[in-house]
């Protein structure tokens, strides 16, 4: 199966080159170029590409709400936003994660992580491990929460999980494998598997990382929490 790529980039240069990459690959084509989120978002809605390379600083549209329109679009469910970008420890960064991308890479990355990456986000997984998007996440909503006086944020979704659902989403944002939550809770690592698709289903969420933004902002885990 061919992966299919969009580009967003403001740089016409570097989507030159990330084009030449991706194209080299027998696996994957480049369904378009973006150079400001809007057109990502135009691009994206009529090809249903399965990743879209997208920076974050563009002009009028960022890549921020490109990618909050891409991600909660119900006909663009089989895409998934990689960010691309210089600022690796900005907020902006967690900010992107929030809005649904499934991961981020620096724009330094060596090709052949940059190719990984768009395979791994093509499969429906998150690019980010568990741990660091844990770190990510704590740090933004501890920040947030000073703002907005520790208030936790409504999850929709959140009260219809089981309790042991409950219990396992908080494992997943503790950044814990399949393996070690099994281990922890005494079941089986399908068994496991199984409640994070559950949860992941009634909180519409796209991957692990999206769990741990609900747990964080929902304060079900809270940034002091182990």
């Amino acid at each position: 199966m061919t992966v299919r790529v969009l580009l967003a980039d403001d740089q016409a240069l570097l989507r030159g080159a990330f084009r030449m990459l991706v194209e080299s690959e027998p696996d994957m084509a480049v369904v378009g170029e973006a150079a400001d989120g809007a057109e990502a978002v135009r691009l994206a809605r009529a090809e249903h590409p399965d990743v879209v390379l997208m920076d974050i600083r563009m002009p009028g549209t960022d890549g921020i709400e490109a990618t909050r329109a891409i991600t909660g679009d119900p006909e663009l469910a089989g895409t998934g936003v990689l960010v691309l970008t210089t600022f690796e420890a900005d907020e902006y960064v967690v900010r992107a994660i929030l809005a649904g991308a499934s991961g981020f890479l620096g724009k330094g990355a060596e090709p052949d992580e940059l190719l990984d990456a768009i395979r791994t986000v093509a499969r429906g997984e998150a690019l980010l491990s568990p741990s660091a998007t844990k770190s990510l996440i704590a740090n933004f909503v501890a920040q947030q929460r000073l703002a907005d006086n520790d208030a936790a944020r409504t999850v929709p979704g959140l009260d219809t999980l089981t309790a042991r659902e409950r219990e396992v989403l908080v494992e997943v944002a503790c950044g814990h494998s399949n393996d070690a939550i099994a281990a922890r809770l005494g079941v089986s690592p399908l068994t496991v598997k199984t409640h994070i698709n559950h949860t992941m289903s009634k909180l519409a969420a796209h991957d692990r990382a999206q769990l741990v933004v609900a747990a964080y902002e929902s304060g079900l885990v809270r940034p002091h929490h182990p």
